[in-house]
């Protein structure tokens, strides 16, 4: 618990009149905002400094920060309103923002002002900022981007609104029981959160179910009205987002759902209190956890109700902000751009036509031109189970109108591609069509943001190649201008100066204040790459880190590390495409070879490993297990002589991103070739440092671009060749009878050594890999043993690895989230960048 050190502190107003109290115009550094914080602990928390607690003391200086946000905030959206700025609108099921007031006092110019503040209240700022929770708002990369976009949107002065869900529990709080994943709520609401301001008045209602009626409209037109079967409310919730040295705000907007009628009082005075509630169970289940499990048809039916209900008060949301503003819709594309992040929102296509037609009178082509040039979709996965689509008979039951809607675009699509191409094989209309007739019928929503988008833009350059070539080959032919591409990026103020302190301090010295604002100046500092003296300092900053890791590993798992250990780092959502499989294979090779000869002088080595695999995914959370199990036993082996370590941290989040991260000498980028989008776990540790061993997928292609191929370590099968593999069909078995250490790998899992209370427990990872192996984890283990071998001969050679690990963060300036936003801003959302 944190508790101020001098417990004699009161308020200003509580103190003898002895001491003088300075002017506002002579206070000294941090006084002010001690006196702000001392204030909002007394007037808005309402304690005193003697039974004050930790989450109080964050609560009141949460606050003090937020008044200092919330001018520069109305000024931005004043200074929007009154120039008719376009405004961007950005909807995601995730924003991963993590903690925010570390961020917040970094951009504006507050850490030190704070730290002194905090320290004369006899608090260090560094203890409080870990009381802060984490913002359970996100899961993985795709929430962790949308955060690192609202940040670079405020700070490149872009007004935006970001949309999303204020959920009560987020994902999930991994605990590790006996090296099994179990998942508790993750309940970071329970002191309240004191950066958001609730909008009562700002409600929309969101409709499910009930029926069409036809009656007839103006002009002899038809008009379709839908009579719902329920309503539920949509109330608002904003977070100011304060861009770098605070010149601009934007708001990050999260919809909590409430049932229209909270309680259902004749139920209640009857007795049947369970059932006088049921209906507010099910409205507020909307917003409770993120990714419910769709195992079932009551997990699917809940996930379609998310995204229809944050999608839809979303665009009634900046539908009547542009009427107040504007007055015509119009001019709505001229006025808005809507960017939907992944295919979660594209419901929105369906829900704008509905918007402008059914409630705003406007006819099918005029709101079909609006639509077609204010969205906007970013995909972020080529995997068929991740390009959702919903059943046709399920859309019908909660969503009658949009179906009807679908299937008139569906039908316009079609008969305008007929008439412009001649008529349609059925292998064409199959693979064009909204609709999927050879799974029971089901609505492509990729394929459906596709029609409806202006631009669609992949991730990265050969995650965008892909797409053109893989699922959306056939509209892309038709639509040869859709697909562009945008390179992710991580925005440097939260994942290097924030951080990594100590990092920061050394590039400044060197390089000079300027590298804060400019990513790109981090390029002066390749002339110091084989500067022995800077070499060391930048080695002894990454110990000290190292330090500090090793330090909370004692503390959350209980296993002793060697900060003079090369730190392999393998952090991200547990999936078998991402193939922490392939590295615990390896693992568990090297600790063979290592008990095989003891006495060879082997590279001391800890592995780190940290993800959420989903709830109802039971190979991932096997994995998981794998790890735990090969952890207990190579730890335990004294032959090894803590020469091989393996950790996994449970409950990753940012927070733990950002502890590890500063600390890490190698990062795990291994995923299948063509399976992973882009990856920004790549660029924030090679940002940080880290050399990167990886395949040529995603990112990590543009990565090794930047910094040259003697600086990563590159190994496996090519995009195409896993695709070719794929196609032929079962190669495991000659796979693994060609490569004696994987064989015994393997042999050792499957015999129990790790499980010998459960020498079966590995089977279905075993049988997989031995049969289907379809992320080619066998294929590539040859090629990643020898990779991590030259690993092991760089790490052998400081200077070799230090010019390397320099050469990193000195090349990685363009994968700033800055520049990413600027191409979105220049080529798609057509806006000028500039703080207004």
């Amino acid at each position: 618990m944190l508790e101020p050190r001098r417990r004699s502190l009161r308020p200003p107003a509580q103190r003898g009149s002895s001491r003088h109290e300075p002017t506002d115009a002579a206070l000294p550094a941090g006084e002010e905002l001690r006196q702000a914080i001392l204030a909002k602990l007394t007037y808005t928390v309402g304690r005193d400094t003697t039974t004050a607690r930790g989450h109080d003391w964050l609560a009141a200086t949460v606050l003090a920060v937020r008044d200092r946000i919330i001018d520069r905030w109305m000024e931005s959206s004043r200074a929007t309103q009154e120039l008719g700025r376009k405004q961007v609108y950005y909807l995601s099921l995730e924003f991963l923002v993590g903690r925010l007031l570390f961020e917040a006092l970094g951009n504006l110019g507050l850490i030190e002002e704070a730290r002194q503040a905090l320290k004369d209240l006899g608090l260090d700022l560094d203890e409080l900022r870990c009381t802060e929770p984490d913002a359970a708002l996100g899961n993985g990369g795709l929430g962790r981007l949308a955060a690192c976009f609202m940040e670079s949107l405020a700070s490149l002065g872009i007004p935006a609104f970001g949309y999303g869900i204020r959920y009560d529990y987020g994902l999930f709080r991994q605990v590790i029981t006996e090296g099994w994943q179990n998942e508790l709520p993750e309940d970071w609401l329970a002191s309240g959160n004191p950066w958001e301001f609730e909008r009562p008045e700002i409600v929309y209602p969101i409709h499910f179910g009930g029926s069409v009626e036809l009656a007839p409209g103006e002009g002899g037109l038809i008009r379709h009205m839908w009579h719902p079967g329920e309503t539920v409310l949509a109330l608002a919730y904003d977070t100011p987002i304060v861009g770098w040295r605070g010149r601009h705000v934007n708001t990050l907007r999260l919809w909590a759902a409430r049932a229209a009628d909270p309680l259902h009082l004749d139920a209640f005075n009857q007795g049947d209190y369970v059932g006088a509630l049921a209906h507010r169970a099910r409205a507020e289940a909307i917003s409770r956890i993120l990714y419910p499990s769709d195992a079932t048809p009551a997990g699917q039916e809940l996930r379609l109700r998310q995204e229809y209900f944050f999608t839809s008060a979303s665009l009634q949301d900046l539908v009547r902000r542009h009427l107040r503003q504007h007055g015509n819709l119009r001019t709505l594309a001229e006025h808005a751009s809507i960017q939907l992040n992944d295919t979660h929102p594209a419901i929105a296509v369906a829900e704008l036509m509905r918007l402008l037609v059914d409630e705003h009178g406007l006819g099918w082509d005029e709101a079909w031109s609006i639509t077609t040039n204010t969205l906007n979709y970013t995909n972020h996965t080529l995997l068929p189970e991740a390009l959702e689509t919903w059943p046709v008979a399920m859309m019908e039951r909660l969503l009658p109108r949009h179906m009807q809607i679908i299937y008139l675009i569906n039908w316009l699509h079609l008969e305008a591609l007929s008439e412009r191409t001649g008529p349609l094989d059925e292998r064409t209309i199959a693979a064009i069509s909204l609709i999927d007739e050879t799974q029971g019928r089901r609505v492509r929503m990729g394929h459906l943001a596709f029609l409806g988008a202006r631009r669609v833009n992949g991730v990265s350059a050969l995650h965008t190649d892909l797409m053109r070539q893989t699922v959306f080959r056939d509209l892309h032919a038709l639509y040869p201008e859709k697909i562009v591409n945008k390179t992710n990026g991580i925005t440097f103020r939260r994942w290097l100066h924030q951080a990594n302190p100590t990092l920061t301090r050394l590039l400044i010295d060197t390089l000079g204040e300027g590298m804060l604002d400019d990513p790109e100046a981090l390029r002066q500092l390749e002339r110091f790459a084989s500067d022995p003296a800077f070499q060391e300092e930048f080695a002894k900053q990454r110990q000290a880190n190292k330090t500090a890791l090793a330090r909370l590993v004692a503390e959350r798992v209980e296993v002793s590390i060697d900060p003079s250990a090369l730190f392999d780092v393998h952090i991200k959502r547990i999936h078998e495409y991402k193939r922490q499989l392939l590295n615990i294979l390896e693992t568990v090779a090297l600790y063979r070879a290592m008990k095989a000869d003891p006495d060879l002088d082997w590279t001391p080595r800890v592995k780190i490993f940290a993800g959420k695999a989903a709830a109802s995914y039971r190979q991932a959370k096997l994995i998981i297990k794998l790890a735990n199990d090969v952890a207990r036993v190579v730890n335990n082996d004294s032959e090894i002589r803590d020469r091989l370590k393996v950790v996994f941290l449970p409950n990753y989040n940012v927070s733990l991103a950002e502890a590890i991260i500063p600390a890490a000498d190698l990062s795990e980028q291994i995923s299948t070739a063509g399976m992973e989008a882009s990856g920004t776990g790549n660029m924030k540790l090679a940002l940080n440092g880290a050399l990167t061993i990886g395949t040529l997928d995603g990112a990590n292609i543009e990565i090794a671009e930047q910094v040259g191929d003697d600086h990563i370590f590159i190994f496996g099968l090519r995009a195409e060749e896993v695709e070719e593999r794929l196609r032929r069909g079962a190669h495991a078995p000659v796979t693994i009878a060609s490569s004696p250490r994987l064989a015994d790998a393997l042999e050792a899992i499957g015999s129990g050594l790790f499980s010998p209370e459960e020498p079966d427990r590995f089977r279905p990872l075993i049988d997989e890999l031995s049969h289907r192996d379809r992320f080619m984890v066998t294929a590539d283990f040859d090629a990643y043993w020898e990779a991590q071998r030259r690993v092991d001969e760089r790490w052998e050679e400081p200077r070799t690895w230090w010019r390397s690990s320099v050469l990193n963060t000195a090349r990685v300036g363009w994968f700033s989230s800055d520049r990413t936003i600027r191409e979105y801003a220049e080529e798609i959302w057509q806006v000028p960048v500039g703080v207004g």
